[in-house]
């Protein structure tokens, strides 16, 4: 450029007259002389051909000067022109919009706001118009006068043309402004797969396993980190929901045409919520009645001739008053066995949903109410008609639960509110396992008060802004469990009954310090007194720094609490004749998990490679042991405080990248690596190893694509699992001519396999219809049930399950809505 030259040459220049550089001054006086006309012929300068030194001095002055004033304004105009603005997507409402696309108008130049609904995005020189769109929401463009941070509210569009041709956006979203590491599953994720429920919805997820947790029941597990969905704390609308006596098919009664949007974070939460996540805490939000269409069904009906029927409405009753009903009906009335090991590959199910919420909003108060009810019924086993005496399963769970919630809003300016949550629940079951029997209920209670303000000490200067959050308040929890576990044949004598309470009140503050979108520190402290242990604080850190805007880091630590449950806990071993030997007093599982991310944002052309790069580690400090090893026909659950050299930890790396490649076209790879072990007793020489956690994959590889037609009359998803080899319980015994296993030193591992599943969905305006197919590989487990001959000897175990039952599923299933129209 001319003014980096003439600057250029005026640093020559006055080296030229350097005493030390040229000594003779009339070959300085030339060279400099040389150096001038060269630049003045350069740039059409007018240079007098007699010149005194002197004058040249002056001349090259003044034309330095000038260039220099040039240089500082054309700096300024690269840093006006590189400022960066910020702000926030909302809808009427106020909700944020997590997705939406922000752009400058008649440019490429954009991006999309993360899972809490912000974006940062440089400005440009061609135009000051900035246009923020939304699928279902009317385009909003604003003028950009100002680096001050922009609120965006975005207005329903109520009434859509018959085909609207849209940007496709990110199915899973991860927020860049917030501490905690989150990742969002939003609706247009979950009906990439048929998603009938919770447990199924993380099919396409690189971050969440699933699997069965037995073969005789039919329930689901879920690991994060690799542990169990035992550590995970399991939220909906961020109260307490999956505990306890839920955990085993908890994740079920959640249907996938319920939820709005999953929240997965990693590591230590907030501690807004407890102190309950070990591994991380799972969110599901549910539909909103304010948002919800007047009716909408899906009906779904698979190869195993599983029903099911979801009706789910929203209605507005007057300008601050709404409210939305759920229904939800799952019937399966044929037992199928296509293993032929004479059990039911899965049970018969009955199974019937119903939830009311009512939304009020009023100026600076927002309150809420929901109430849900459910019955399940289960009913597997030996098939009848094939054996005199079956082997039977019988499981019934009555359950009622719900919240009220109310906020008041008193300072906007400062976001200064007042919120509280109380939530309570009931559950009723009565279990048969064969001869075992276990009837229980569960009785909880949760309350959380919660006092927030902020302040901002940047006085409007955005180049140096700050801000400050704090949240203070109080919460209490109480369960009250009673139990009772015995032989159906049992004496009143042998019967193994538990009457426990627990209550837990606590209080807490979190404090969050953000600097201009690049650093955010979060800090958090509980400190909670049970009835059951004592005292126990909760200290918890999370920090975001992002060194450019397409780098952000992540660290989390802290510590997390739960209290365990003999028989809830590892319900799973109750189809099986496994022995239980139990320590007399279970202690507070405490631990340590801390983690590390790291995401890229790359731009490639008009669109944005996303990549991470993450690692975690857990350690228990104190916990229970599920020791399988020690007896092959027992399990026992021993405290790491009581056993000398005992561990528990888990290591986890992952990494994962995702991207529209072409308009349309998303993909995902991701690849994760566990390391999981602990000490169980090796039973020939009688002492304490280390070693792999048995049924725990070492890795899990994931490749998930999606394409949607331009105009959306069309959807293809397809996603590929690739899940690792894992450590079989010493004493457990190959079965005759299985190639699913393999010796490594003196342990059984079972081998990695695949599973692909994919869906093709057809829309219209209302409605669409999508059929789809699960484990096409039609990997299936090679005797899922040891002992299913003969259930009465001590060798029955349905626990030993690792792969899928059933081979191919296909399904099909139609959705249909009514469309919203303004009162």
């Amino acid at each position: 450029m001319p003014i980096f030259q003439i600057f250029v040459a005026y640093i020559l220049c006055r080296l030229s007259f350097g005493k030390k550089l040229i000594p003779h001054q009339e070959t300085r006086r030339m060279l400099f002389h040389v150096i001038l006309q060269l630049c003045c012929e350069r740039y059409v300068l007018t240079l007098p051909t007699e010149m005194k030194t002197t004058d040249i001095r002056i001349y090259i002055k003044r034309l330095v000067s000038c260039g220099v004033l040039l240089l500082s304004a054309w700096i300024g105009t690269m840093n006006v022109s590189a400022r960066t603005i910020a702000g926030i997507v909302l809808d009427e409402t106020g909700e944020a919009l997590a997705g939406a696309n922000v752009y400058w108008a008649g440019t490429t130049i954009g991006c999309s706001t993360d899972a809490d609904g912000k974006f940062s995005l440089e400005t440009t020189k061609g135009t000051k118009k900035l246009v923020a769109s939304y699928l279902g929401y009317h385009n909003d463009t604003t003028e950009v006068e100002s680096s001050s941070r922009l609120t965006i509210v975005l207005v329903s569009d109520l009434f859509l043309d018959e085909v609207s041709i849209t940007e496709r956006r990110m199915s899973v979203l991860r927020s860049r402004s917030s501490a905690i590491a989150t990742e969002t599953l939003t609706g247009d994720e979950l009906v990439k797969a048929a998603c009938c429920n919770l447990s199924e919805s993380f099919e396409t997820s690189a971050s969440v396993d699933v699997s069965y947790s037995d073969a005789a029941t039919g329930a689901k597990q879920i690991r994060l980190l690799g542990l169990s969905g035992t550590y995970i704390q399991l939220l909906t609308e961020n109260t307490p929901s999956i505990r306890g006596l839920s955990q085993s098919f908890g994740l079920e009664y959640i249907p996938g045409s319920w939820m709005e949007s999953i929240q997965i974070s990693k590591g230590t939460s907030s501690v807004i919520n407890g102190y309950e996540a070990i591994a991380g805490q799972i969110n599901v939000e549910y539909l909103k009645p304010q948002k919800q269409d007047p009716i909408a069904v899906n009906l779904y009906l698979s190869s195993e001739l599983m029903t099911e029927l979801n009706v789910t409405g929203g209605w507005k009753v007057n300008d601050k008053v709404s409210t939305g009903v759920l229904l939800n009906v799952r019937d399966m009335e044929m037992a199928m066995d296509r293993n032929k090991d004479g059990f039911a590959d899965a049970p018969k199910t009955r199974h019937a949903n119903v939830l009311n919420r009512w939304f009020v909003q009023s100026g600076g108060y927002t309150g809420q109410v929901l109430v849900r009810a459910l019955y399940d019924q289960r009913l597997g086993g030996q098939l009848h008609g094939k054996h005199e005496d079956p082997y039977t399963i019988d499981l019934r769970t009555r359950r009622i639960d719900g919240f009220m919630k109310n906020g008041y809003v008193f300072d906007k300016d400062q976001n200064r509110s007042i919120g509280v949550i109380a939530a309570a629940s009931y559950h009723n079951q009565s279990n048969k396992y064969g001869e075992r029997l276990w009837n229980a209920g569960q009785a909880n209670a949760y309350l959380n008060a919660i006092f927030q303000t902020s302040f901002d000490d940047s006085r409007r200067d955005t180049s140096d802004r700050h801000e400050h959050k704090l949240s203070a308040g109080v919460s209490v929890n109480y369960d009250r469990y009673d139990e009772e576990y015995r032989h159906i044949f049992a004496s009143p004598t042998e019967v193994n009954s538990r009457l426990q309470n627990e209550v837990t009140p606590g209080v807490f503050a979190e404090y969050t310090y953000t600097y201009k979108d690049k650093l955010t520190l979060l800090l958090g402290l509980r400190e909670d007194y049970s009835s059951r242990y004592g005292w126990f604080t909760t200290p918890r850190m999370n920090v975001r720094y992002e060194p450019f805007k397409c780098w952000t880091l992540r660290g989390s630590a802290g510590l997390g609490y739960r209290s365990p449950n003999a028989i809830a806990d590892y319900a799973s071993y109750l189809p099986s004749n496994r022995g239980y030997a139990v320590s007399k007093r279970l202690e507070q599982e405490r631990s340590l998990n801390a983690g590390i991310t790291s995401t890229f944002y790359i731009p490639i052309g008009n669109r944005e490679l996303t990549f991470s790069a993450e690692y975690y580690y857990i350690r228990f400090f104190d916990g229970v042991i599920a020791d399988l090893d020690a007896d092959v026909h027992g399990i026992r659950l021993v405290n790491i405080s009581e056993t000398a050299g005992a561990k528990s930890y888990s290591h986890s790396w992952q990494a994962e990248a995702s991207m529209e490649i072409l308009r349309g076209w998303t993909a995902t790879l991701a690849f994760r690596y566990m390391d999981v072990k602990q000490t169980t007793t090796d039973p020939t020489a009688g002492e304490l190893v280390l070693r792999d956690k048995v049924l725990q994959n070492k890795f899990k590889g994931l490749i998930t694509t999606s394409y949607q037609t331009p105009l959306k009359t069309w959807q293809f998803d397809l996603t590929a699992q690739f899940n690792g080899q894992g450590r079989m319980p010493t004493g457990f015994c190959i079965p005759d001519k299985s190639k699913q296993y393999y010796q490594a030193g003196d342990a059984i591992y079972h081998k990695w396999y695949p599973q692909l599943l994919g869906q093709v969905t057809k829309y219209w305006r209302t409605c669409s219809l999508y059929a789809g197919a699960e484990n096409m590989t039609d990997f299936r487990q090679d005797s899922p049930i040891v002992g299913a001959d003969n259930p009465k000897q001590d060798g029955f175990d349905a626990s030993m399950v690792w792969a899928p039952i059933q081979g191919w599923k296909v399904y099909l299933g139609f959705r249909w809505n009514l469309e919203k129209r303004d009162n």
